[in-house]
C-alpha cells in the first residue's frame, strides 16, 4: 500500500435502519493527500477485490473490474478508466466551474468506513467505504472483500474471516487502529447466512 500519515477518527455514528440493520460509520478527513493515497489503495492495488457503485435505498450498483483500470487526475477529478466505460470522482481542489459553491461542494466532503450489521443482504454483513459530496449526496460506495462471498461474488460454504484483512489494513493505515489478532467480529455468525437464502 502507498504511504500516508494516519488521520484521526473524526466521528463514529451508528444508524438504525428501518429493517433493523445497523450501519456503523467511522468518519475521517478527506484531505487531498488522503484521497490520493486511498484511491490508489482501492483502484490500483486492490481493484480485483472490490465492488464499486452507488448504494442507496432501492438501488445498488455492484460493478466489478475485469482488469486493472487506468487512473488519471485532472483539476481535482480522478478518472477510473476501463476502456469501454469509466467514471469520474472529484477528490481534490477543482477550478473548472465559475460557481464558487460548486468548486467547494463537488469534491468529497465526507468519507467513512462503514460496517453493516443485521439481517439484510449477505446476512446484513458488509464492509466498505462511502463518500459524499458537499451537498450531502452519496458519490460512491466501495464494497471491500466479504468473508461470506468470493472475489467473484460467489457464496462461500464456510466464512473466510481472513478476507477482512483489507478492511482492517485500511483502518490501520487511515485511522491508526491496530490490526486485530482475530479477524472475526465478536457478533458475527458462525455460518454463512447466504446458505439459507438471500438475506436470510
Amino acid at each position: 500500500m502507498s504511504t500516508v500519515a494516519p488521520t484521526k477518527l473524526l466521528q463514529q455514528e451508528t444508524i438504525e435502519q428501518l429493517d433493523g440493520t445497523q450501519t456503523i460509520l467511522s468518519y475521517f478527513a478527506p484531505t487531498e493527500e488522503t484521497m490520493q493515497a486511498l484511491v490508489k489503495d482501492l483502484f490500483q492495488e486492490n481493484w480485483q477485490r472490490i465492488v464499486v457503485g452507488p448504494c442507496v435505498q432501492g438501488a445498488v450498483f455492484e460493478v466489478r473490474f475485469e482488469h486493472e483500470p487506468r487512473l488519471s487526475y485532472l483539476d481535482g477529478y480522478l478518472t477510473v478508466n476501463l476502456g469501454y466505460w469509466h467514471f469520474h470522482l472529484c477528490i481534490g481542489p477543482h477550478q473548472g466551474t465559475p460557481s464558487e459553491e460548486l468548486r467547494h461542494k463537488r469534491p468529497v466532503a465526507r468519507i467513512a468506513f462503514f460496517e453493516e450489521r443485521g439481517r439484510g443482504c449477505a446476512g446484513g454483513q458488509s464492509w466498505g467505504v462511502q463518500m459524499w459530496n458537499g451537498f450531502g449526496e452519496q458519490m460512491v460506495t466501495v464494497f471491500l472483500p466479504n468473508p461470506f462471498l468470493s472475489d467473484a461474488q460467489k457464496i462461500l460454504r464456510e466464512p473466510q474471516w481472513e478476507r477482512l484483512h483489507l478492511w482492517y489494513a485500511l483502518r490501520e493505515k487511515y485511522l491508526g487502529e491496530p490490526m486485530p489478532v482475530v479477524y472475526k467480529p465478536v457478533d458475527a455468525p458462525d455460518e454463512n447466512p447466504f446458505l439459507h437464502g438471500h438475506g436470510a
